[in-house]
């Protein structure tokens, strides 16, 4: 089962996969951010911390739902075991190296339970910080 969430989290990422956070996020999902000290907890916000970061990610190429077309975002490694995955990710920002893990966990009825987001240098985790501030502040002024 683990393979066939996988193969949605990525359709959703590029874009092939319309209104996929609400079919693949519980309602109880936690989302782990790295650069908010807090859980956030509940679909509503972990969706909102995802597309946020998408659209971080993307840069001028991401949509407004967070996917990531053309954008420099690519998994480099995957490592799937029973209803956890690890996906290893990599991309740049404004010229800077970012390396990071997506640790995502699956409730039995196959949907997200948790999202944990893990982010190395140091520098791109203040790069993160900053963009991650801003587009939180973007989506909030739409509501």
């Amino acid at each position: 089962m683990i393979e066939k969430n996988i193969q949605k989290w990525h359709q959703l990422i590029k874009g092939d996969f319309p209104g996929g956070y609400d079919e693949l996020l519980a309602d109880d999902v936690i989302f782990y951010s790295p650069v908010v000290f807090t859980p956030q907890k509940g679909k509503d916000l972990a969706k909102l911390y995802l597309m946020a970061a998408g659209n971080t990610f993307g840069g001028d190429e991401s949509n407004n739902e967070g996917e990531l077309k053309d954008s420099s975002f690519h998994y480099t490694k995957e490592v799937l075991n029973g209803s956890q995955a690890i996906l290893e990710f990599e991309t740049q920002i404004d010229g800077k190296y970012i390396n990071g893990v997506d640790i995502i966990t699956f409730n039995d009825e196959g949907r997200i339970s948790e999202f944990k987001v893990m982010i190395r240098p140091l520098q791109a985790v203040n790069i993160i910080h900053m963009q991650m501030q801003k587009m939180l502040e973007e989506f909030k002024n739409h509501e």
